[in-house]
């Protein structure tokens, strides 16, 4: 399947070294809100929308599923050939952070340095799990997810006192294409990725959400201690979307670790 043409937002300035921030399933780029005027000062940030994914009138299309990580890994470096991009930094949250260690393992030479953010390395809390998601969403739609998926996304003090992040999280999820969640969420139930761990060269910050259902502390530790040289930072009091419930830490450990592992431009 040729890589898919990908909607993209970029900001910051643009002779800077290059930063690309990877969404998770189901959220579009507006996720990243916390985050980027902070990493827009000192890098060309690059958001882009997965398949099927993005606000009405900017999504990305949905080709006919299902994908693998590896398609959604070759639609990210499709997008930076298509804008000159030699090499860039990379961050990229639960969906985001798969398809980056994919990346980082299978084009290094791409990736200048690494960060993933609640990411788990194999489907949970199971593959089946996983296609009976799929497929109430094939049959049904998004509505049909969205009382399950969001509570997994944060705890329930963020739920509690930001009704209105939580709301607006819900409706990017609704407007989400069925066709490329499915698709993105089949990539989900078939991945691996430890064995892809020893091969990822670059710099690697790993986040977790110490509250984290979905990608679990230990996942984030099997993969800082899979990918040498890497570093674990655990965010306390944060879920599935750490970048949202605690964008301070969140944001200071990334700038910190892409400020310290990404070459300036020359």
């Amino acid at each position: 399947m040729p890589a898919a043409k990908l909607a993209v937002t970029i900001d910051g300035p643009a002779d800077a070294p290059v930063l690309v921030l990877a969404n998770p399933l189901g959220t579009n780029v507006s996720t990243w809100s916390q985050q980027v005027p902070v990493l827009s000062r000192s890098f060309r940030v690059i958001r882009f929308e997965h398949r099927g994914h993005g606000p009405a009138g900017a999504q990305s299309p949905a080709p006919a599923g299902p994908y693998s990580i590896a398609e959604l890994g070759a639609d990210v470096l499709g997008l930076l050939s298509s804008l000159g991009i030699e090499q860039a930094a990379y961050a990229g949250v639960s969906l985001g952070g798969m398809i980056g260690i994919w990346l980082a393992a299978n084009a290094p030479e791409r990736i200048t340095s690494l960060a993933v953010v609640c990411t788990a390395l194999v489907p949970l809390p199971s593959a089946q799990a996983w296609r009976d998601r799929v497929a109430t969403v094939r049959s049904e739609g998004m509505d049909a997810i969205v009382d399950m998926a969001v509570p997994r996304w944060f705890t329930p003090a963020f739920m509690k006192r930001s009704p209105e992040v939580v709301a607006a999280a819900a409706d990017a999820l609704r407007a989400t294409s069925p066709r490329g969640y499915a698709g993105c969420g089949d990539a989900i139930t078939h991945v691996d990725l430890r064995p892809l761990l020893p091969s990822v060269r670059p710099s690697t910050l790993v986040i977790a959400g110490a509250e984290d259902p979905a990608a679990p502390p230990v996942q984030g530790a099997t993969a800082a201690l899979g990918i040498a040289g890497s570093r674990l930072v655990v965010i306390r009091g944060a879920s599935h979307f750490a970048h949202v419930e605690m964008p301070g830490p969140v944001t200071d450990a990334l700038a910190r670790h892409f400020s310290a592992t990404v070459p300036a431009c020359p």
